[in-house]
């Protein structure tokens, strides 16, 4: 999980910098993330070995690609065209809290003082990291700027988002415990491209590819292979090792490497309340994954 986060921490500076020059826009690169990694996943599965997938877990399969892939990161990136970056940030630190929710509601998983603690800690962390400019001296014109570019409707479309993949932690908990992940991420993918194809091919094709520099290129190579192929095959060995708020607790460290990479780059300066939220997120996590589960709960009224 953590390597996983931090390669989707690392794909938003280089998203930027590929969507930069206007060439290739949000819904381009979510189906080159969507359309190409179907088909990695597919070459990957002729040599990982074949595995028999029951028929009755197709249609499970089929939603768990609807709203991990199709809703979480199409109606995100729809959202955030809709409204200001901050907004969508902040936005992002509400997936462990709602992780959790939905995890005591269908799961029956404890929400204990150190779990709570912990994703207090975390979600602090990563809104100071989003407001830590603001309480920059000088920052406040940038700050009302931002604001100002706010949408209501942009904000409940990021919410929906995190919201829809949170469900994916929680209720395809038993899917992703039974097979491996590339058989896993390879239908899921699959159906993902199914959706998405007669939504946005038409913008896929038009797309100005003749004019895209090379540097860019490798830019969507990064995006496709590293921030979704790799993590996705990554994720389904942390979900099944770890409970749902321990995976999504993880969310908070893509801020962290964001900032990093913008500071090395030159689009952002590193301050003492970026090292205080660094320690606040790393904190929240180390909490979460020590309070008790389920499990031990159970396990400690039998004793």
């Amino acid at each position: 999980m953590l390597a996983a986060s931090v390669m989707w921490g690392a794909m938003a500076p280089v998203s930027k910098y590929v969507m930069s020059a206007g060439l290739v826009g949000s819904i381009v690169v979510t189906d080159v993330r969507i359309f190409g990694a179907a088909v990695l996943f597919w070459i990957f599965s002729l040599f990982a070995g074949s595995e028999k997938v029951r028929k009755k877990d197709y249609l499970k399969l089929f939603f768990a690609g609807l709203f991990a892939i199709v809703c979480n990161q199409g109606v995100y990136i729809t959202g955030v065209s809709m409204t200001s970056p901050v907004d969508a940030s902040i936005i992002t630190t509400s997936l462990p809290i709602v992780t959790m929710i939905f995890a005591a509601l269908w799961l029956k998983e404890p929400v204990t003082l150190m779990k709570a603690g912990g994703v207090a800690l975390g979600l602090g962390g990563a809104l100071l990291l989003v407001f830590g400019n603001r309480l920059v001296p000088g920052a406040a014109q940038a700050a009302h700027s931002a604001a100002a570019s706010s949408n209501v409707l942009g904000d409940l479309l990021c919410l929906l988002a995190q919201c829809s993949y949170a469900v994916y932690l929680v209720l395809f908990k038993d899917l992703i415990s039974r097979y491996s992940p590339v058989t896993l991420m390879k239908w899921m993918f699959t159906f993902a491209s199914a959706v998405m194809l007669p939504l946005s091919v038409g913008k896929f094709i038009s797309a100005p590819w003749g004019e895209v520099p090379m540097d860019q290129f490798a830019g969507l190579g990064f995006i496709l292979f590293c921030g979704t192929f790799l993590c996705y095959l990554l994720v389904p060995v942390g979900q099944k090792n770890l409970r749902p708020t321990l995976v999504a607790m993880y969310n908070y460290v893509q801020p962290i490497v964001a900032t990093t990479i913008a500071v090395i780059w030159g689009m952002d300066s590193f301050n003492i309340l970026k090292v205080i939220a660094v320690v606040l997120v790393f904190s929240g996590v180390l909490l979460v994954n020590r309070s008790k589960s389920r499990a031990d709960v159970l396990k400690g009224s039998d004793k």
